[in-house]
């Protein structure tokens, strides 16, 4: 991510209706003005890598942007917490987002020196749990919580997908 991509990502959710924030979990009364918004992600994108606490990578189609993964929670050489986001309805369902989360998880694993990738999805949220499952990661378990900052008390899927499995899953690349 760049800085000039802050705003796409902020408008993705400042711009999202209701029931599209209800069915991925997202609490639309915890979303944060734009300008607080923003000045998180910059202060975070001016971070050293070691120091991040987010790391967004911004998925291009055809020269456009069209939606966003990223890492929280991360404990460099260790663990991270991914998200994953297509932006544009018509972008969805067309298997566009298993092959911007294999590159995704390629990176981190690699630019965090990462041993464990997690994903806690909304348990009601299919997609990307069926995603989550045909890439390889594993379903670890199923429990309430408010997963994220922007998050309502939910039903999540934690997955987990090791280095060791994902180099496995990618003939030892």
């Amino acid at each position: 991510m760049e800085k000039e991509d802050v705003d796409l990502i902020i408008s993705y959710f400042l711009q999202a209706d209701a029931d599209f924030l209800q069915d991925m979990g997202v609490d639309s009364k915890k979303l944060p003005h734009r300008e607080t918004w923003q000045k998180l992600l910059f202060e975070d994108l001016a971070r050293p890598i070691r120091r991040k606490n987010f790391f967004y990578l911004i998925w291009e189609l055809d020269g456009s942007p069209i939606g966003h993964s990223n890492i929280n929670n991360i404990t460099f050489g260790n663990e991270a917490h991914m998200h994953l986001h297509l932006w544009e309805p018509g972008k969805r369902r067309c298997g566009h987002g298993s092959s911007f989360i294999r590159e995704s998880i390629s990176v981190y694993f690699e630019k965090f020196d990462l041993q464990n990738l997690f994903c806690e999805p909304y348990a009601l949220n299919p997609a990307p749990n069926k995603t989550l499952a045909e890439i390889g990661f594993e379903l670890i378990k199923q429990y309430d919580t408010v997963p994220g900052w922007i998050n309502f008390f939910q039903t999540v899927n934690q997955w987990i997908l090791s280095r060791e499995n994902w180099r496995s899953l990618n003939n030892g690349a």
